[in-house]
């Protein structure tokens, strides 16, 4: 059955890295629900196609490491749906190394999927967008690029540090051409992760969260769609927190 007219994202098209499982597919899923059409990356095909079939998507394989390969992937989705109107920068690997233990190659391959790859998709999806004279880019972020946790690895926050960064220089270069580059700064949401933590642990986490529970998915999809909608045409170059209150600023 077709999409209601009403719904904010009809007739677009939307672009996910990582999209095979967790915030990705949660994502993409979102997206699918407000009317878009929705190119699935991940370096997993498989999973990619099962998120795929069930939203009626098109499943891509896709290492963001790769500048050569992701602009490739976006190639086909492009040719594929004949445009790409929003882009998600969300794939992202998420060790909790001790920085006394980190390996050179750790830091490295962190960096290079968390945020080069992230600079691959901006880069990318900005010089479509650029011709075409509007889009939407949204990158996944996280509170740990803003605040210091031993719940997250230093690479893993130094990268998402450095996404903030890159968001507001691809904002300000994109800007003249209606293209808005926004991201998205979590904490604290359910996961697979969070629920496998020893109990006391678990708890604990919550009890310094002002809102009482852990965030949801659903509730980080809803934010891309919104910052991705007409709703958020006047806003770019900014960090919206999903946080449950842990971090204010």
């Amino acid at each position: 059955m077709a999409k209601p007219a009403l719904l904010p994202l009809s007739g677009r098209v939307a672009f996910v890295t990582g999209a095979g499982q967790g915030l990705g597919a949660a994502i993409a899923r979102g997206l699918s629900e407000a009317g878009a059409r929705v190119a699935l990356a991940d370096i997993e095909l498989a999973n990619a196609e099962a998120v795929a079939a069930e939203i009626g998507g098109l499943a891509l394989q896709l290492d963001v490491r790769d500048e050569a390969a992701f602009s490739g992937c976006f190639d086909r989705a492009v040719a594929h749906f004949g445009a790409v109107d929003i882009m998600v920068n969300n794939a992202a690997r998420t060790p909790t190394t001790s920085l006394w233990d980190i390996t050179p190659g750790e830091w490295d391959d962190v960096l290079a999927i968390n945020l080069r790859g992230s600079f691959f998709g901006c880069r990318i999806a900005g010089r479509h967008m650029r011709e075409r004279g509007e889009g939407r880019i949204v990158n996944l972020s996280s509170m740990a690029g803003q605040q210091a946790s031993s719940a997250t690895g230093v690479h893993y926050a130094a990268s998402k540090a450095g996404l903030l960064a890159l968001t507001r220089s691809f904002a300000q270069e994109l800007a003249p051409h209606g293209v808005t580059v926004n991201a998205l700064a979590p904490a604290a949401i359910g996961s697979p992760a969070l629920e496998a933590m020893e109990p006391a642990r678990r708890q604990a986490l919550q009890a310094g969260i002002p809102l009482g529970r852990f965030g949801l998915a659903e509730e980080v999809a809803a934010a891309v769609v919104y910052l991705a909608s007409p709703a958020a045409a006047f806003i770019t170059g900014a960090t919206l927190d999903l946080n449950g209150g842990r971090f204010m600023r």
